[in-house]
């Protein structure tokens, strides 16, 4: 990122992220610790169950596991950012479908936290693509990269 504002708000965010998946490791730990083997291929966790036992292991609702491939960085700061934002929305839809699929309030209450925080990393990164957009050589941030294209 072009400027230390920029890259203290993407490290803000980057450590609550962080405890974003701690959070919703516990939720998981907690709902599996006492899960019966015969109540594994009922509730469709058999699968998972083989391979990891109920260990938390970050896979996606359809058994995908985490990847760096994720992250989906180009170097671009103005690239980056969007696809930051767009990320966060992800993430807040995410939150909502397991609300609308849970009803357990240990599992909803953090939930509603963890989304709430997701908006409010939205704001954040849209804070960022402003100062970084105001703080570029050229408003015409579409056609090159300044980090990369510096023109005389």
């Amino acid at each position: 990122m072009p400027s230390a504002k920029v890259k203290a708000v993407l490290t803000d965010i980057g450590t609550e992220e962080l405890a974003h998946v701690e959070m919703v490791s516990a939720i998981v730990s907690q709902l599996t610790r006492n899960l019966k083997v015969e109540d594994l291929a009922k509730g469709g966790f058999d699968a998972y169950y083989v391979d990891h036992t109920t260990g938390v292991y970050p896979v996606d609702a359809t058994g995908n596991p985490f990847t760096a491939a994720t992250f989906q960085s180009t170097g671009d700061p103005i690239a980056d950012l969007h696809e930051d934002l767009a990320a966060e929305q992800k993430a807040r839809l995410t939150y909502d479908n397991i609300l609308r699929l849970a009803d357990d309030p240990d599992v909803r209450e953090p939930i509603k936290f963890l989304r709430a925080r997701e908006l409010v990393h939205f704001q954040r990164f849209g804070e960022a693509l402003r100062i970084t957009q105001e703080s570029l050589d050229s408003k015409n941030f579409y056609a090159y990269n300044p980090a990369f294209d510096k023109r005389k």
